[in-house]
């Protein structure tokens, strides 16, 4: 185990804060894993605290880790890399594979001596964050481990990313997690700064903020390392000098040794408290002491490196070094040295002139050419880039560089490589020959990477910005090369505007079609890019350039499926790259034939691209034609078929390590299917655990989307709300995508409508017809059309005499949209059970808005959607249906079919969990005098109203006011406020809007 800092025999205080972690280190390893994180100013003593917590736990349980300085220049992962290489040195490559099934490959690309890397690919991140979370719950097993992570300020990119993924995702019992971070580093732009709230959210995540020691404290600490005690003065002066920071204590107590008598002469500036015990140091221990500090750059310097950099004989290092470490200012390492603590290594570097600066770091970029083996294969690339860029050796700087950033992107930090190629860009002009420099590259085609990392990294801006530039610099060479590489910046640049909310993506997509040579490669990848990226795009009424560009794209013979379809015919069976993206394109063109209802044709197209990543082992293209396959095959009312086809791609994926690929929307997929099949609370226990373990993204439209539906179908109105917040009801109809803007608007009105919304549910759903042309994707605007015309059906519903029972201004909007819904609806196809039950639905809401209609008419029109939803799996939908239906008979004077369709729409209800639906079915039958049961009696009225209090409720219900109350049910004005003070005392609500709401939740709305 590396060597946690020690400042002194004795630790001074700190008590309460190794209290903290004893009891979670308990919690962690019996209860649920979880993470303490220790925050405090440089040198107050975390590494301290931690050392000596975890010299308490039992040996072979404690890993440790540090993020090292150097991380800002391009190392990737440090503290995780030395985390896994003491797992591999004290566990073996047993416990490895055990944790990858599907082979080590993914930690080989951290731990090269596991084995080759397999190909990169994004989700390969993935994979390796899946890999390592199932080897520390296996590490785990049996007592528990505690995973000391140090310096987090200095956390790479990808550092982060996968501790926030491990915090998230560590759901079993048995792992503890201790982060230190300086908090006197983090800036207002410090990315650490912004990660912390995140963090600490996430259950079992503890903050511990370590503050100075007291006077008395300090004293102590003086005493133990002096060995004698410091008089009253003298320890005031040592306080308030160093203002409690152990690491200036011991600074300066230790150097106050060879002084007589008590009075402390202190230095004013901190950088002289750490410089002051050097002091007693020789010329020659000094001078090893500043070649160590510019070796020292990721924490250790190896001994061999320090030797053949410090140019003087053995026997004579060595003597420097015994005086150094037994000087404790050094800290011997397995097979080199640390520095005490990270701020003396920093302050013996300052002290270093400009001349010997450069000379020093230009002689350890070479010894790690000369001598590789001295410096770990991780971070040898990163380290050599550091030298020669602190040397200002910018050709070397910039061939280092290259190669800390290719290093990174077979990682997978794709931060990093972006950081690294950008220092490449900022050097090229500098450095003549910069191309041979990047094994034969142009700025142009180095641009093109950093703008793919910049994508892979999700920073799409940046993506843009360097696309732009890059673009900028081609010639106007309309040689295939040239014409390939313009193509593939316009590819980059069209992914990241299609994930962003700037636009331009399409456009980007179809002029790289236009330039790219056919016989080149990356063609067949482009249209498999721009087949899906078509697919999905969102289609408006009135067009935007992407749209127009669609257009022109479709006259001339490349829709989406001809795009597609040219992709397979044209795959290079020679390059890996076409094969998959034949693949690719055999998912999205199986899915638009399965859209348009050819089941037959489309699925075997899908399941050939499942089989293609099944067997190149590709998991996230054969996680993706699952995903789709189960969409599909939901919208046409094979619900059972679809999570059948789910179910079996991720038991297979977690049984090989691979679940992560799953992502957000297959997880979607699952849980949607559940909500239509009426398994509520089932549909909830899927999302809500990804909600909890996955940082905020766009795709948690997808999940947030079906909690809010499921929340609202259970009358859990304030789950519903919080996921279909405010904020997300602004960028309801923003989104490039048609599916997510679908999804997100679905979410508002069901949620708007269980709340009794009807306004703002109406307002929502015109705003939705008039701007998007819905009927362009019917699979996700069936289901909205319907609940759009609920919204219709209750904003123009009326009361006894036919008078409206809202505003004037509500039933006109509720009859606008009615409008709109029908013209969708009419120009949509009805392809399966599913949708044919939708469009029965649609027609039964739309003719009971309809004054025109008669009841008789209203019951037919209900009885055939019940009988359409009869054929379909989704009960729930079913038992909607029978209720409307119930009313319908009860308008048309069929009390016995009506009585029927209440119970069974009752039991369903209440089987799915639906509560307001059962309420709702309840009230109807208490109308009625009908009971739910054999041997039973009608249901009461719920809280204990009475008939008339009931009466007085429904209107109460639907916002009206007392004298509205009272004209309706032909009494005074004073009586309905005495009815309406009786409802809000049986209730228990304060007034009259939390009563609607309450009221709805109970049926009566």
């Amino acid at each position: 185990m590396p060597l946690l800092a020690e400042s002194s025999t004795v630790l001074v205080g700190r008590e309460p804060e190794l209290r903290l972690l004893r009891d979670h280190a308990t919690r962690s390893h019996t209860e649920a894993s979880g993470m303490v994180l220790v925050g405090g100013d440089a040198g107050v003593g975390k590494s301290r605290l931690v050392g000596e917590f975890v010299a308490t736990l039992p040996q072979g349980t404690v890993f440790v880790g540090g993020c090292l300085q150097l991380g800002v220049d391009g190392l990737s992962y440090a503290p995780f890399t030395a985390v896994l290489r003491q797992l591999l040195r004290e566990r073996g490559r047993a416990a490895f594979e055990a944790a990858a099934p599907g082979g080590v490959g993914e930690f080989a690309r951290l731990l090269p001596e596991l084995g080759d890397v397999p190909t990169q690919r994004p989700e390969n991140r993935g994979i390796l964050f899946e890999q390592v979370l199932r080897l520390l719950d296996r590490a785990a097993e049996g007592g528990g481990v505690t995973v000391v992570l140090e310096d987090l300020h200095w956390s790479d990119h990808a550092t982060r990313d996968l501790l926030v993924f491990l915090v998230r995702n560590l759901d079993l019992p048995g792992v503890q997690i201790i982060a230190t971070y300086r908090s006197d580093d983090l800036h207002r732009s410090h990315p650490l700064r912004r990660l912390l709230p995140e963090l600490q959210r996430v259950p079992g995540v503890e903050p511990l903020r370590l503050g100075p020691l007291s006077r008395d404290e300090v004293g102590a600490q003086a005493a133990a390392i002096r060995g004698a005690a410091l008089s009253p003065h003298a320890t005031d002066d040592l306080f308030r000098r160093t203002e409690g920071v152990p690491l200036f204590v011991e600074a300066l107590a230790a150097s106050a040794g060879d002084r007589p008598g008590d009075a402390l002469e202190v230095p004013d500036q901190f950088r002289d408290l750490l410089l002051e015990p050097l002091h007693r140091l020789d010329a020659t221990a000094l001078s090893v002491l500043r070649v160590a500090s510019v070796g020292a750059v990721s924490g250790i310097v190896e001994h061999e490196m320090l030797y053949h950099a410090a140019g003087m004989p053995e026997r004579e290092l060595e003597t420097a070094l015994h005086m150094l470490v037994d000087s404790n200012v050094l800290r011997a390492d397995r097979t080199g040295y640390r520095f005490r603590h990270a701020l003396l290594r920093d302050a013996v570097h300052e002290e270093i002139l400009p001349g010997p600066h450069a000379r020093l770091h230009m002689r350890f970029a070479q010894l790690i050419d000369e001598y590789p083996d001295s410096v770990p294969f991780d971070r040898r690339a990163a380290e050599q880039a550091h030298h020669y860029n602190a040397a200002q050796e910018l050709p070397s700087a910039l061939q280092a560089s290259w190669w800390a950033a290719v290093r990174a992107g077979d990682t997978l930090a794709y931060g990093e490589e972006l950081a690294m190629l950008e220092r490449v860009l900022a050097l090229w002009d500098r450095v003549p020959d910069a191309r041979e420099r990047v094994e034969g590259r142009s700025w142009a085609e180095v641009g093109s990477r950093a703008s793919g990392a910049a994508v892979e990294a999700g920073r799409y801006r940046r993506a843009v910005e360097l696309a732009d530039e890059a673009l900028e610099s081609l010639p106007e060479d309309d040689d295939d090369r040239t014409l390939a590489l313009r193509a593939e910046l316009l590819r980059r640049r069209g992914l990241a505007r299609s994930r962003d909310v700037c636009g331009g993506g399409i456009a980007d997509l179809s002029r790289a079609l236009e330039l790219h040579p056919p016989h080149m490669p990356g063609y067949a990848l482009l249209l498999s890019n721009l087949a899906r990226e078509t697919s999905l795009h969102r289609v408006d009424r009135e067009e935007d350039p992407d749209q127009v560009r669609l257009r022109e794209l479709e006259r001339a013979g490349w829709s989406s499926r001809g795009l597609a379809e040219k992709a397979i015919a044209l795959a290079d069976p020679s390059r890996t790259c076409d094969l998959c993206a034949a693949a690719d394109a055999r998912i999205t063109l199986g899915g638009l034939h399965m859209q348009a209802g050819d089941l037959e044709l489309g699925r075997p197209l899908i399941e050939a691209g499942i089989r293609y990543g099944a067997t190149s082992s590709d998991p996230s293209l054969e996680a993706r034609g699952a995903g789709n396959l189960a969409h599909f095959l939901r919208e046409l009312g094979l619900h059972k078929e679809g999570v059948a086809v789910l179910e079996e791609s991720l038991a297979r994926h977690e049984s090989m390590g691979w679940a992560s690929v799953h992502k957000t929307f297959n997880h979607q997929n699952r849980a949607e299917i559940h909500f239509e099949l009426g398994n509520l609370a089932e549909a909830r226990r899927i999302v809500e655990p990804i909600l909890r373990t996955h940082s905020s993204n766009t795709h948690h439209t997808y999940i947030d989307a079906v909690l809010a539906r499921a929340a609202a179908a259970q009358g859990d109105l304030a789950t519903a709300r919080r996921a279909a917040s405010a904020a997300e009801r602004e960028r309801a109809l923003t989104g490039p995508r048609m599916n997510i803007v679908q999804l997100a608007v679905l979410a508002q009105l069901e949620t708007d409508l269980a709340e009794g919304a009807v306004e703002e549910a109406l307002s929502l759903a015109e705003e939705a017809l008039d701007r998007m042309a819905l009927e362009k994707a019917h699979g996700y605007t069936w289901p909205l059309v319907d609940v759009m015309s609920e919204a219709v059906r209750q904003g123009a519903a009326t009361g006894p005499g036919g008078v409206p029972v809202r505003a004037e201004e509500t039933v006109a909007r509720a009859h606008r949209v009615g409008a709109l819904a029908a013209g969708v609806a009419s120009s949509m196809p009805s392809h399966g059970t599913a949708q044919k039950a939708y469009r029965a639905s649609v027609r039964a809401r739309l003719a009971e808005s309809d004054g025109d209609a008669g009841p008789g008419e209203v019951l037919g029109r209900w009885v055939s959607a019940v009988e359409a939803w009869e054929a379909t799996p989704m009960r729930l939908h079913l038992a909607a249906a029978r209720l409307r239906a119930a009313e319908a008979g009860v308008a048309a004077g069929d009390r016995s079919g009506a009585a029927e369709r209440v119970r069974r729409a009752h039991g369903a209800a209440e089987a799915c969990g639906a509560v307001p639906l059962a309420n709702a079915a309840a009230d109807l039958a208490r109308r009625m005098g009908v009971a739910l049961g054999d041997g039973a009696v009608p249901p009461a009225a719920p809280a204990g109203l009475t008939a008339r209090e009931t009466e007085v409720a429904r209107l109460l219900a639907v916002g009206r006011t007392n004298a509205q109350i009272a004209g309706e049910l032909f009494i005074s004005a004073k009586t309905a406020s005495v009815h309406v003070s009786h409802i809000l005392a049986k209730l228990g609500v304060p007034n009259r809007a939390t009563a609607g709401a309450r009221l709805r939740e109970l049926g009566l709305g």
